[in-house]
């Protein structure tokens, strides 16, 4: 039996990330089903954290996109930006959609799990997003879709309902975490405009 990417309590960010990203991109199925425990978000927050940290070092390294400066030094504000976003706003996101995310299931998953699992979910589906900070199109939608679609696995497989009402339920909570917060229909929105759609 794989051991569960919440195994040891004591596993820094980088194990964490090492341990669970193979397995929930690969085998998406089998990780829902046996590595999402009750009580536990803290694992899931760890990884989400360990994402976006990943995600938005990436895109300040590659994109030439301006953050204000403090204190005379472009590190210190790229370090007080990261800060930021990986302390307080992924935090703060992940479970304000998890929330939603919950209130969505009321109504198709009579016999669901808690919203613990849910925060899980959610934070192991932006596995893909560690590569939204490329600054490449194609990619960043490509890793948002991938992540919607394990995102709509992991709900079937952790609240037992059927693909499509994973489907119905978690397209909204989808749109805002990968599309929005990853910056994938920023990318789609590129893509479009470069081939003359819009």
């Amino acid at each position: 039996m794989s051991e569960p990417a919440h195994s040891r309590a004591s596993d820094g960010l980088g194990t964490t990330l090492l341990r669970a990203v193979p397995r929930v991109l690969l085998s998406p199925r089998r990780f829902f089903r046996t590595s999402i425990l009750p009580g536990e978000q803290a694992p899931g927050l760890l990884f989400a954290m360990g994402v976006v940290l990943v995600s938005e070092t990436i895109r300040l390294v590659l994109v030439s996109e301006p953050l204000p400066v403090f204190g005379g030094s472009s590190v210190l504000s790229a370090i007080l930006w990261l800060s930021v976003v990986v302390l307080f706003v992924t935090p703060a996101a992940l479970h304000l959609i998890a929330a939603l995310q919950t209130m969505l299931l009321i109504p198709v998953a009579n016999d669901r799990a808690g919203v613990s699992e849910t925060v899980q979910v959610l934070a192991y589906s932006s596995a893909p997003c560690l590569f939204a900070g490329v600054p490449i199109p194609e990619i960043r939608v490509l890793v948002g879709a991938y992540a919607t679609v394990l995102l709509l696995l992991g709900l079937s497989e952790v609240h037992g309902i059927s693909f499509e009402r994973s489907l119905l339920v978690g397209s909204l909570p989808a749109a805002l975490a990968f599309g929005y917060g990853f910056r994938a229909f920023d990318a789609l929105t590129t893509l479009l405009a470069r081939w003359y759609i819009i």
